[in-house]
């Protein structure tokens, strides 16, 4: 049997079945910043950029979600010398992000002990890998960290996985001595976020009618359709 092709994640547009995807991109986005709060409130370790977020709430009045729509835009603004574009997707990252981090955080308590602890941890890296299968699957474009570093990639020629690499290194560093938690959440995030997304996504992600019809073709067996270059521009949101 043929390897099935990896999912398409290609943004594709906002008019492309719309009440699916879209309900589909808010319950993913509203679920990851649920997440956050959840490893927040471990008190075990965050992901890179909640260390930071959590480094400037320590310095500022601002709540942990402002912070993240803050530098959300902050981080567009690097977008412009790469000649990314930031989607409707994007926006929607920086928003719904900032708001449910910040509800999850507010309906969570605090102080808990160690087991209790743990459970938050855990479960939080579960569902952090979960939300973003569910809303990079909507096609909707990357959120604005995802799109400076593909961005950077492109524009510098070195691979995504160096480039990734250097910015969530830095990023965890200037969180730190911010003040922000770095612990074994931080490592437990780093190693199992990836394969757990990878693991969730190619239950989620949509294919529009020309990738549906190859992945047929190829789970048959068969040769996928050749396709127009109207077709192709089309499903790549061109």
């Amino acid at each position: 049997m043929p390897r099935p092709s990896p999912p398409p994640l290609t943004c594709l547009p906002l008019g492309e079945q719309p009440r699916r995807r879209l309900s589909q991109l808010f319950l993913g986005l509203a679920l990851y910043g649920f997440s956050l709060s959840l490893m927040v409130r471990a008190s075990l370790g965050v992901n890179p950029w909640s260390v930071l977020y959590e480094g400037l709430e320590h310095r500022t009045s601002l709540s942990f979600g402002t912070i993240s729509a803050v530098l959300g835009v902050l981080v567009l603004l690097l977008w412009i010398p790469l000649k990314q574009r930031p989607t409707f997707g994007t926006v929607a990252n920086i928003v719904v992000l900032a708001c449910s981090s910040d509800l999850g955080l507010a309906l969570l308590p605090q102080h808990l002990d160690l087991p209790a602890r743990a459970g938050l941890l855990v479960g939080g890296v579960l569902l952090n890998g979960l939300s973003v299968a569910v809303y990079v699957g909507a096609r909707f474009g990357p959120g604005p960290r995802d799109g400076l570093m593909t961005g950077a990639s492109t524009a510098t020629g070195r691979s995504l996985r160096l480039i990734r690499t250097l910015v969530e290194l830095t990023v965890l560093a200037l969180g730190w001595l911010l003040g922000g938690t770095v612990g074994v959440g931080t490592v437990l995030y780093a190693l199992a976020v990836g394969p757990l997304t990878q693991f969730f996504l190619p239950w989620f992600v949509y294919r529009s009618g020309a990738g549906r019809a190859a992945t047929k073709g190829a789970e048959a067996g068969a040769e996928p359709p050749r396709r127009s270059r109207a077709t192709v521009e089309s499903e790549f949101g061109s």
